[in-house]
C-alpha cells in the first residue's frame, strides 16, 4: 500500500498517510481538490482532484474512520533510518513545492481562437447586462426617490442619476473581468464555459490590476472600430490589441498545466451552441430593423 503525502496550506509537506486516511481528510474537509499531494511512483506532487476514482473521492466516507496508533518510544524509527529513509529514493520529493496555479513551461501552447472569444464575450455581456441592469435600476431607483424628495429631480437630476448609474456599470464590469481573470480559473464565466482563459505570455495568473487595465484595453479595441479585437483573428499568438498592451495571451484551459495533451482545436459544443444563437439573434435584430424602416417608409407615403 503506498504512502502519501500532502502540502498544506503552508506548503509544508505533511504525512504519511494511507489512502483512506487522505480521503478522509478530503471528507472532513482538511484538503481541497487543489491541494498538492504525492505518493510513490509519482515524478512530480499532482493535485488531488488527478485521483478523484483512485481515492475514491467520490465516495460517502465510511462511519467508521481508522485512528492511526501513535509510536512509542520503543517503536520509533532510530535517527539512523529516519535519514536512511530521507535518503531513499522512494522518499517523496523535498524540493520547494509549487503552488497549484504555477505555471507548467515546456508543453504545447493551444491559443484561442477567435470564434471561441466571440462566444465566451456573449455569455460574459449577457451575465453582466442581467447583473448590471438590476443593480443600475436599483440604484437609479433610489436616487431618482432621494433627489424626488429634496425637489432636485430635474433635467439635471435625470443627467446625475444616468451619469452615476454609467459610472457604477463601468465599474461592475470592469471588477467582472478583472476578478475572474485573477482568479484561480483565470477565465470569466464565459471563458470556463468555452474552456478557454486568460494568462501572461509566460503562462502565470494575471494580477487583479492588470485585469483592470485589460478591461479598459479591451474597450479600446472596440472603439476603433472593432479593428483591435479582429486582431485576435490574425495575429501569430491570436492576441487582440488589449492582449497586446497588457501582455496577456488567451489560451486553452489547460494549456501551462501538467496535462498539456487535454487541450482542444476544434471549437466544441458550447461555442457552436452560443456562436447559433448569437447568429440566429444578430438576424432577428436586422429583420426587426429592416421591417422597422419599411413601415416608417410605407406610413410616409
Amino acid at each position: 500500500m503506498s504512502n502519501w503525502y500532502y502540502a498544506d496550506a503552508n506548503q509544508q509537506r505533511q504525512g504519511p498517510l494511507a489512502a483512506q486516511e487522505l480521503a478522509q481528510h478530503f471528507h472532513q474537509g482538511k484538503l481541497r481538490l487543489d491541494a498538492l499531494v504525492w505518493r510513490d511512483g509519482l515524478a512530480d506532487w499532482q493535485p488531488l482532484r488527478n485521483f478523484t476514482d483512485e481515492l475514491a473521492l467520490h465516495q460517502s466516507p465510511n462511519e467508521t474512520f481508522y485512528t492511526p496508533v501513535k509510536a512509542s518510544p520503543a517503536t520509533a524509527a532510530p535517527a539512523s533510518t529516519a535519514s536512511a529513509f530521507a535518503d531513499s529514493p522512494y522518499a517523496p520529493p523535498t524540493a520547494t513545492l509549487m503552488g497549484a496555479n504555477t505555471a507548467v513551461l515546456g508543453g504545447e501552447v493551444v491559443y484561442a481562437g477567435f470564434w471561441k472569444r466571440v462566444a465566451a464575450n456573449f455569455i460574459d455581456s449577457v451575465v453582466i447586462g442581467l447583473v448590471g441592469g438590476i443593480i443600475g435600476a436599483i440604484i437609479g431607483g433610489m436616487l431618482g426617490a432621494a433627489l424626488g424628495m429634496n425637489g432636485g429631480l430635474g433635467g439635471g437630476g435625470f443627467v446625475a442619476i444616468q451619469l452615476i448609474t454609467n459610472l457604477v456599470s463601468i465599474a461592475i464590469t470592469a471588477g467582472y473581468y478583472a476578478w475572474f481573470h485573477s482568479s484561480t480559473n483565470r477565465a470569466t464565466l464565459g471563458k470556463m464555459a468555452v474552456g478557454i482563459k486568460v494568462v501572461r505570455s509566460d503562462g502565470e495568473a494575471i494580477s487583479f490590476l492588470r485585469g483592470i487595465g485589460r478591461y479598459f484595453g479591451f474597450l479600446l479595441s472596440s472603439l476603433i472600430l472593432g479593428i483591435g479585437l479582429l486582431m485576435a483573428a490574425f495575429t501569430e499568438r491570436k492576441q487582440a490589441l488589449h492582449d497586446m498592451l497588457c501582455d496577456t495571451l488567451v489560451v486553452d484551459k489547460w494549456a501551462f498545466t501538467n496535462h498539456p495533451e487535454w487541450q482542444r482545436r476544434e471549437l466544441g459544443t458550447v461555442t457552436i451552441v452560443v456562436l447559433t444563437l448569437f447568429g440566429l439573434l444578430l438576424v432577428g435584430m436586422i429583420v426587426l430593423v429592416v421591417a422597422a424602416i419599411g413601415l416608417a417608409a410605407a406610413a410616409g407615403q
